[in-house]
């Protein structure tokens, strides 16, 4: 190991300091000089049809900049993988999950945004869930997408050597069923962002992000905007873990709400 500058050396962490005396700064943490706040309307139904949505009162209230819902979106659907991208940033026809983002809005303050969120009056029709993915799998099982038969939204196989043959010279074969509770990304810092248009009509983000490229790709594509015009700043990151590589609702609904107000939203 002598032989090494890196391997088997103890390498000082260049941001522990910031870290423990609080002087490191995450998204959260930031604001923009006239920066607006975003709030998200969510999904009480896991599954349920979008019948209506009145955003009028929302839009009257004293301080509200701006409000956007599925529509405002065009269609875009996003996804981590270009054979799953169904996913629209505001929930369009109808919701899927229990917290799926339906609406957001823009407003001078974080109080006068919560209230807004209070406005908006959705109407929704319930439709049977699906709480188990084997369930999911039967025939006649309510469909998450109709365009999606059995609820497979995609497939991938992977074949490696005989199975059969190893298995028929295995000495001892098991079959049993395995179970695992759910993992989540225990990450201490929440997902936040915050969206400024500049006057060359360029985008630029501060977003607790592990990685930006697939960020800047996604906005690039809902904007149709070359990447060079997008940039994003990763601040300190208060944990990850994979959970914070993605794009997600909050990132467009900044992007886009920032576009229509003219002024930073976080």
């Amino acid at each position: 190991m002598a032989d090494y500058d890196i391997v088997g050396k103890r390498i000082p962490r260049v941001d522990g300091v910031a870290k423990v005396t609080g002087a490191a700064q995450y998204t959260a943490d930031l604001s923009m000089p006239g920066q607006l706040y975003g709030k998200i309307l969510r999904s009480p139904y896991p599954h349920a049809r979008i019948l209506n949505i009145d955003t009028s009162r929302a839009e009257k209230l004293y301080g509200v900049r701006a409000v956007i819902t599925g529509k405002d979106f065009g269609g875009f659907r996003y996804g981590f993988l270009p054979t799953t991208r169904d996913e629209p940033p505001l929930a369009e026809d109808k919701v899927r999950f229990v917290g799926e983002e339906v609406a957001a809005v823009a407003a001078i303050d974080p109080e006068i945004a919560a209230e807004a969120i209070e406005l908006i009056k959705v109407e929704y029709e319930p439709l049977p869930a699906i709480y188990d993915p084997e369930a999911a799998l039967e025939e006649g099982a309510p469909l998450l997408h109709e365009d999606k038969p059995n609820n497979i939204s995609a497939r991938v196989n992977m074949n490696y050597g005989d199975v059969e043959a190893a298995l028929a010279s295995a000495y001892h074969v098991r079959e049993d069923r395995f179970y695992s509770q759910s993992v989540l990304h225990g990450f201490l810092e929440p997902h936040a962002v915050i969206a400024r248009w500049d006057s060359d009509n360029s985008l630029t983000i501060w977003s607790s992000k592990q990685s930006p490229y697939f960020v800047y790709r996604n906005l690039a594509t809902f904007f149709r905007m070359p990447l060079s015009k997008i940039r994003v700043i990763q601040p300190f990151i208060g944990g990850g873990f994979g959970g914070k590589n993605e794009t997600f609702a909050l990132d467009y609904c900044a992007a886009l709400l920032a576009k229509k107000t003219g002024l930073p939203v976080k």
